[in-house]
């Protein structure tokens, strides 16, 4: 905690926190207490002054709790913590409110003691006209030392009402593990639609688009091959078209097995990474030790892992060889790629790895990346298995 200064704006606001606190807490505790003759009228103004409070915290000190669902019935519990806090911050805020108080009128009573005897005007001529210069003392030390305090006073109030607010208003743990738990099944969920869809396009693209260039990249090599009586500028036109639409094929199908290769879905991991190896233009040595396979998601995102590895390797480590290893340990799946390149990857220094790192991370899976310059490179991937 960033220790408060009597002159800071921290020290101020935390001051009005508390002395507006009070009144405020009065008028909602009193409202609580006036409409428990009529609960269901309590139970629709329940969120208005819960709204008030959490927009006091946020004005003062910066702090949003989290909002929560309107209450049910009386037997929700977030009802009664509700009640609880609005009865129990009137106690709280006259508590601070008090010390507040005290601590800073102190601090100027006791600092008036500096003022000549003819400025300290009654009540304060009462209490500070004194001729004792050891009492008189004693009162600026007093006000001084209600200086330094009025603050951490302030500080502490403040958070003992913000601690009390969090508990009471917020939350609690069982509604946030409930909400974790969603979540968690609703990324899940959209997850696991993504990948689906992902291999709908790709057996689209593989049936439809593929096909057709397929049959067009035939036909122009069959014309190219017969038609040997056109005029020299028709016969370039088709040759060119000819390369052009093998080229496109030949585009199209890298894309669709970066996208989802249809060997992952009938043959697994292996057989889908070891044509992925096969492809690069470096020697890849692969050892794959799956007893059991993953669910499609997390193949899917190991597939990815090693093909967009592979890939970086190819366009900037200028590598001679590179090695890929995923073995699974119990709930876990292990991925490691290696290659004796110039190194000096980041994770920062381009979308490549970034996008990998979201990847993984949306599965709850960690990367390490370790990329001296000069090499080698080695990426440790680590996805759960379900």
């Amino acid at each position: 905690m960033k220790v408060p200064r009597p002159w800071s704006a921290r020290a101020w606001l935390d001051t009005a926190h508390v002395m507006t606190g009070f009144p405020v807490a009065v008028l909602l505790g009193g409202l609580t207490l006036l409409l428990a003759v009529a609960p269901p009228l309590l139970q629709r103004a329940l969120p208005w002054f819960t709204r008030v409070q959490r927009s006091r915290l946020r004005a003062f000190q910066g702090v949003l709790i989290p909002p929560v669902p309107a209450p049910a019935s009386w037997r929700d519990p977030l009802t009664w913590r509700q009640i609880g806090y609005h009865l129990l911050s009137p106690v709280v805020g006259l508590a601070g409110a008090a010390l507040v108080a005290f601590a800073w009128g102190g601090a100027v009573v006791g600092l008036l003691a500096f003022l000549p005897p003819k400025l300290q005007e009654p009540p304060l001529e009462f209490a500070l006209d004194l001729r004792d210069n050891r009492v008189q003392l004693a009162f600026m030390l007093i006000g001084l030392a209600l200086l330094v305090l009025a603050p951490f006073l302030a500080r502490g109030m403040a958070a003992l009402d913000l601690s009390v607010a969090r508990t009471l208003l917020g939350p609690s743990r069982t509604e946030l593990g409930q909400r974790i738990e969603t979540l968690t099944e609703s990324r899940a969920g959209v997850i696991d639609a993504a990948d689906a869809e992902r291999r709908r396009i790709e057996r689209d693209l593989h049936d439809g688009a593929q096909q057709r260039l397929v049959s067009l990249a035939m036909n122009l090599g069959l014309a190219r091959a017969t038609l040997t009586d056109l005029p020299e500028p028709a016969r370039e036109a088709i040759e060119q078209a000819h390369e052009e639409a093998k080229q496109a094929l030949k585009e199209l199908r890298d894309f669709v097995r970066g996208l989802h290769p249809a060997v992952l879905n009938d043959q697994g991991l292996d057989a889908a990474l070891s044509g992925v190896a096969a492809r690069a233009p470096f020697p890849v040595k692969l050892r794959v030790d799956i007893e059991r396979r993953t669910t499609p998601t997390i193949e899917a995102v190991a597939f990815f892992t090693v093909s967009e590895a592979l890939t970086n390797i190819a366009k900037h480590a200028a590598a001679k060889r590179a090695e890929v290893s995923v073995r699974r340990e119990r709930d876990r799946l292990h991925v490691l790629v290696y290659d004796d390149g110039c190194g000096g990857a980041r994770m920062d220094g381009g979308t490549g790895l970034r996008g990998l790192a979201q990847r993984i991370d949306s599965v709850d899976g960690t990367l390490r990346l370790s990329s001296p310059l000069g090499g080698p490179t080695t990426i440790e991937v680590e996805l759960p298995c379900e």
